[in-house]
């Protein structure tokens, strides 16, 4: 049976999923436990109750930032009926940002099929002008991106369609999640690059299984809904580095066991990845409960990466991508 992204994540959580990271470390002998020296701004974070009596409040969620050096983070909602037990509605990330402005980036998320008609293109003006309106009543109250994208459709359904166009006229990027369910798309991604071509201008942030097993040049459509062993070599010419040199708004999460998997499996391979593609690259952890293990900061000091390439990741990226600077 296939593990589910969530499945993992509790399983992980009770054993503590380290010891790829410990390998990673012994390779280039970096100082897995140094602080980082540049502060993290976390594109990927939830609040609400996942799990049942596992809530993280806002207060719970800076504790953390606070622990790990992350000075913000972006809180994504949970609004579409696969993407979660127990919905996370808008109004907990503004709630959020409304108590701790500084430290709290709101996302919004609209599903397309409570305000589009199914089927056909057909009300496309209309189906478009009624995200808009929604959306432009998200950025006045200070929500900066879409997400979690986590629909039932496949990637490029009409419906999603007008969500993206509508997405692209008001300026707000989508993180997007992608496995063999949720947004699902096949092998080598062509339903994503359908939407890459279409949105040129439209910031898409990658996640979740099915997303980073195009790391590989060998993944299949069973790799979408689970995650690899680790170690397990990574072959070149996978679907995610030609389509990050293709597009340049394609951009990926490097959070949740996904983010984690794809570069720990091989590190010398995952090092070179994060790398050449530093510019489309975001650091994440998909905080969702208390106590919850994350990998990605011990991982990522382990590689070693360069200084410039770890500002880009940690923070850079984000606040370009965000217009965190007011640009």
């Amino acid at each position: 049976m296939n593990q589910t992204r969530r499945s993992f994540l509790v399983s992980s959580v009770a054993a503590g999923v380290c010891g790829a990271t410990a390998t990673v470390g012994t390779v280039f002998g970096a100082d897995a436990a140094k602080p980082a020296k540049i502060k993290y701004i976390d594109i990927h974070t939830h609040l609400g109750a996942f799990y049942f009596g596992q809530e993280l409040t806002a207060e719970l969620l800076i504790k953390f930032m606070d622990e790990h050096d992350v000075e913000k983070s972006c809180v994504l909602p949970l609004v579409s009926p696969e993407s979660a037990p127990v919905a996370q509605p808008v109004t907990n990330a503004l709630a959020a940002f409304k108590a701790f402005p500084d430290r709290i980036i709101p996302f919004c998320v609209v599903d397309p099929r409570a305000v589009t008609a199914p089927g056909q293109r057909t009300g496309h003006v209309a189906g478009v002008k009624g995200i808009i309106d929604i959306l432009k009543r998200y950025q006045d109250a200070g929500c900066r991106g879409l997400g979690e994208h986590k629909t039932g459709l496949f990637f490029d359904a009409p419906q999603q369609m007008f969500l993206y166009e509508a997405c692209e006229t008001v300026g707000l990027p989508i993180l997007f999640h992608l496995d063999d369910i949720r947004n699902p798309d096949t092998v080598g991604l062509p339903r994503l690059e359908n939407v890459l071509k279409a949105f040129p201008k439209l910031p898409l942030i990658g996640h979740a299984a099915g997303f980073w097993a195009s790391i590989c040049g060998d993944a299949t459509f069973d790799d979408f809904g689970r995650y690899p062993p680790v170690p397990k070599p990574v072959l070149p010419g996978g679907a995610l580095d030609r389509l990050m040199k293709k597009y340049k708004n394609l951009y990926g999460d490097l959070s949740e066991p996904g983010g984690e998997k794809a570069i720990a499996r091989d590190p010398a391979f995952g090092r070179e990845f994060i790398i050449r593609n530093a510019d489309q690259l975001l650091f994440g952890t998909d905080v969702l409960m208390p106590n919850q293990k994350i990998p990605q900061f011990e991982l990522l000091s382990s590689l070693n990466l360069p200084a410039d390439v770890q500002y880009k990741i940690y923070r850079g990226n984000a606040i370009k991508l965000l217009k965190l600077d007011g640009r």
